[in-house]
């Protein structure tokens, strides 16, 4: 092969985004290039391998060549990769001492050198950089810096970074409005196709950011429709993991909270590959779907799987331990987080202003309620009251307006509390809020209770389970309901159990039910609607069911928690040697920008590159069992979870289409997730035939 067609055809496939196509090119074994052509295929390398999933050998591509380029004197060359090197360990990595060890490095090899694209480059990097450090003064320095040299030197991915994050830095200076016109320019910009696909991505995804930490809901979602509808022809690497991130935001708001599950899940497959630090970021959000979803231990796993990252996991652990009924601990856990917030850089979520703590004080005055401390569930109606007012956020005025209802009924004042949380209601349902309009309800009905009107409490409660239910948020509504019953006592005469025949034979399944009788097909989801009744309160993990699904196991099986004992898969490793390898250079990155950093008094600086390193080193160990052996991860769990889920939902939808009722009291009985279950119907019982 000659090296122009081996060039050729890298080239070719790479234009067709078949990234694997172009490694296994590049693999297949390199000719003798001349330099210039050798520059080609290492930055090819580094873009196939990016988009392939392979992200440590993309960053040692770009390390490569920033080596090559310096030995042949190429010093604008050279400084370029060294910045592409930071830009792409700042987007997924979250380490900040190795992405400003490569600044500094491209900084220095430009010295003397006449400005030009290599410096746009730098720039735009260095602003964010700033930006997700949380120095706005800063970020607001080079993000004007990047738009003039991007203009100067035609780097479009500079101009548009570089206005991004001049607009961002205008949101958290105060200037919502402005701020929001200037992302909306970048938007227009990037529909235009103004920017790489790479650059695209990223910037779609900051405009996505910004509205969702103002609690603009509606705008985000705009925003993650124009990014979905572009993802499915131009995005690449871990940006379809990023966009499915923000559709699970989006529906954890909207609902259904089981499509909004499958969204944070199926994010968070994508994303394994590309992310470090910030994946913690799908995983909290995974676990705040599951909290809603009444999922207690399956929100915990991803909860404290986004910690060992080094993910604040608040304010949702400390909800799920108030769901739990634990409410002092609870109120430790947010009170520290409000208290010692979790300055870490973050491209989603920067250290910046009081926008990050909004979700944070909501759930303190939640849980300070809970346990009867109107100091305290006072003060954080207060702030969340100030941060509301500020930032123009409809979603936070009903955050404030629903904490002050708190506030009111700890303090005995029953017309202030039904005021504040009615227009929380109106305002939810206006933003079109499932499950906030019917916690808002909850606390609307207690309102009503302390105001002597009980009626009117019965009637917001029963909208509340209603809302509950549709969300999804069955916990929620079954918790709602036993208060209904407490008031009235049971709304229904416990019958006798009505018969349902539910037989199968011969790839049919017979169903039996209100003087009705269909057949249908015995899909998985029939075979586990059966397994699950015919156990009434049993608690199945999904790898029991899968397992016993395809004959492994005989029912009642194995309860071990191992994946390979029920048949599941091992996983694979959380870090490949290669992987392992770049780690070990990252920490060598990290030990010199420490060194640095203390050699200037920089105490700071120094104290971020610590956390760096004490990341790494953690990620490295948990990457290694005992002998030596490498951990897995990734294996058939979370696969299970889904498609346990995905099975029995279908089923059910399939039963309506002939027993509405039974579908509708499946629904709302048979609980999914972790561990499956029926829950039997204490009032109208069935009794099941198979």
């Amino acid at each position: 092969m000659t090296t122009d067609t081996f060039l050729v055809r890298v080239t070719e496939a790479l234009r067709v985004a078949d990234w694997s196509g172009a490694l296994s090119i590049l693999d297949e074994g390199t000719p003798e290039l001349e330099p210039s052509q050798l520059a080609e295929a290492l930055e090819a390398e580094a873009q196939a391998a990016y988009g392939a999933g392979e992200f440590e050998r993309a960053i040692e591509a770009w390390e490569r060549l920033h080596a090559h380029e310096l030995e042949l004197g190429h010093v604008v060359a050279a400084a370029r990769a060294a910045a592409m090197t930071a830009m792409h360990l700042l987007i997924d990595t979250g380490l900040m001492a190795p992405v400003r060890g490569w600044l500094v490095t491209a900084e220095r090899v430009l010295e003397g050198a006449e400005e030009g694209p290599a410096h746009a480059v730098v720039a735009m990097t260095r602003t964010y950089e700033r930006f997700i450090c949380g120095d706005l003064d800063a970020a607001r320095e080079w993000s004007h810096r990047a738009i003039e040299l991007g203009r100067a030197h035609d780097v479009n991915p500079a101009v548009v970074i570089g206005m991004t994050a001049a607009a961002r830095v205008r949101i958290f200076d105060g200037d919502v409005d402005g701020g929001l016109a200037g992302l909306d320019e970048v938007g227009a910009l990037l529909m235009r196709g103004g920017a790489d696909p790479l650059t695209t991505g990223m910037m779609y995804c900051e405009i996505v950011c910004a509205a969702q930490g103002l609690a603009l809901h509606g705008l985000a979602a705009e925003w993650t429709e124009v990014m979905e509808r572009w993802r499915h022809g131009e995005a690449f690497g871990g940006l379809h993991g990023r966009c499915r991130v923000h559709r699970a935001e989006i529906l954890r708001v909207s609902g259904p909270s089981d499509t909004a599950e499958a969204e944070a899940l199926g994010a968070c497959d994508e994303l394994r590959p590309w992310m470090r630090r910030e994946y913690g970021w799908p995983l909290v959000e995974l676990g705040n779907i599951r909290l809603r979803r009444g999922d207690l231990d399956g929100a915990e796993e991803a909860y404290l799987e986004a910690h060992t990252h080094a993910w604040s996991p608040q304010p949702g652990l400390a909800l799920l331990h108030l769901e739990r009924g634990e409410v002092s601990v609870a109120a430790a856990m947010i009170d520290d987080a409000i208290a010692r917030p979790m300055n870490l850089p973050s491209k989603e979520h920067p250290p910046i202003g009081d926008l990050r703590l909004a979700p944070m004080l909501a759930a303190q005055c939640e849980i300070a309620a809970a346990g009867g401390d109107v100091g305290s569930a006072s003060i954080a109606a207060d702030r969340l009251t100030d941060i509301a007012g500020r930032f123009h956020s409809p979603f936070l005025s009903a955050c404030a307006d629903l904490a002050a209802a708190r506030v009111a009924l700890l303090s005995s004042d029953s017309e202030q509390a039904i005021g504040r949380a009615e227009q929380a209601t109106r305002t939810w349902a206006d933003i079109g809020a499932p499950f906030e309009v019917a916690a808002a309800r909850v606390v609307l009905a207690e309102a009503f209770d302390a105001a002597g009107r009980p009626d009117a409490a019965k009637l917001e409660r029963t909208a509340a389970v209603a809302g509950f239910r549709s969300y999804g948020a069955v916990r929620r509504a079954d918790d709602t309901e036993r208060l209904i019953d407490q008031v009235d006592g049971p709304s229904v005469d416990v019958g006798p159990a009505r018969a349902v025949g539910f037989h199968a034979a011969d790839g049919q399944r017979t169903i039996e039910f209100g003087g009705r009788t269909s057949v249908v097909a015995d899909l998985k989801g029939m075979r586990l609607i059966e397994r699950l009744a015919a156990s009434p309160g049993r608690e199945f993990h999904v790898l029991d069911l899968v397992a016993a699904d395809v004959g492994v196991l005989r029912p009642g099986g194995v309860r071990s928690d191992d994946a390979e004992a029920r048949g599941g898969e091992a996983g694979l490793p959380v870090l490949d040697d290669a992987a392992r390898e770049s780690y070990r250079r990252r920490l060598a990155e990290i030990d010199a920008e420490i060194d640095d950093a203390r050699s200037m008094n920089d105490l700071g600086r120094a104290e971020l590159g610590e956390r760096d390193r004490e990341y790494l080193i953690r990620e490295l160990s948990q990457a290694v069992g005992l002998s030596g052996r490498n951990r897995t991860v990734g294996g058939s769990a979370e696969r299970a979870r889904t498609s346990i889920t995905r099975s029995i939902r279908y089923a059910i939808e399939r039963i309506a289409t002939t027993h509405p009722e039974l579908s509708s009291r499946l629904h709302a009985r048979i609980h999914t997730g972790t561990y499956c279950w029926y829950e039997p119907d204490l009032v109208a019982p069935l009794r099941w035939e198979f």
